[in-house]
């Protein structure tokens, strides 16, 4: 049952989330989890893994199109890499019901700011600036990153349009440093506490890369579907509130 219904709705959040500049495990993980893979060890792990295929397949088709801000991207990237492995570690101090509760309120939070559609009416437009900005940003989503595996695109994103990026570049500067993020997060979950399922894992992987390279490629050739952000907004909110009322309370 789960090869066949994971893999396929995952192409769909793939599809979707590539569009936006995020991995998409804000999903991935609670469907896992609801399935019946242990929260910590396969599926923040596997969520993880998703994350990066989605991310890094959506980051060649944009980074071919031009669409990349590299002098944000570079710095934020670096600094989620390095910080990341620092969350892994507090992960493995906390119990579950705690990582599952900052994991839901990390995402109640990323609905709002995607609901909000917030905007600010100027921009972070000098290079020293947006350098600062990258690093302090980098550093606090990357410790976050880790700890509840997560590669922090919805907040890349709206701190992407503080720097002044349009919402284009934004999504697209994002997807690659959420690649950057994800891997050093799914990496050091492997080094640490992984317990692999591989068919589950290479059904999955399949499914979220034809999603991303389908989705990105509609993002990068047409303007981007005004309602996307108010269903996932939604959803996210109604995924937090299950994870808070079903698995913490």
């Amino acid at each position: 049952m789960q090869l066949i219904v994971v893999p396929g709705l995952f192409f769909v959040i793939a599809f979707v989330f590539s569009m936006l500049g995020m991995g998409g495990s804000q999903l991935y993980i609670p469907i896992l989890f609801w399935m019946g893979l242990d929260f910590k060890t396969q599926a923040i792990p596997l969520g993880m893994l998703l994350n990066v295929v989605n991310s890094a397949s959506a980051s060649v088709t944009y980074a071919r199109k031009g669409l990349i801000e590299w002098r944000v991207a570079l710095p934020f990237g670096i600094t989620m890499v390095l910080f990341a492995p620092l969350g892994t570690l507090a992960n493995l101090h906390l119990p579950t019901k705690v990582v599952i509760l900052i994991f839901a309120l990390f995402t109640a939070t990323a609905a709002v700011l995607m609901l909000s559609g917030w905007r600010p009416s100027k921009g972070v437009s000098s290079p020293r600036a947006r350098l600062v900005l990258g690093v302090v940003g980098g550093s606090v989503l990357g410790f976050f990153a880790g700890l509840i595996g997560r590669g922090g695109g919805s907040f890349v994103v709206p701190l992407l349009f503080i720097a002044g990026l349009d919402p284009k570049t934004a999504a697209a500067t994002s997807a690659f440093v959420v690649t950057l993020s994800g891997l050093s997060s799914f990496v050091s979950h492997i080094a640490i506490s992984a317990k692999p399922d591989w068919l589950l894992w290479s059904a999955c992987v399949l499914s979220v890369l034809l999603g991303s390279q389908l989705g990105s490629r509609f993002m990068a050739n047409r303007l981007r579907p005004r309602g996307v952000r108010l269903v996932f907004g939604i959803v996210l909110l109604f995924v937090s509130f299950l994870l808070i009322v079903k698995d913490v309370l």
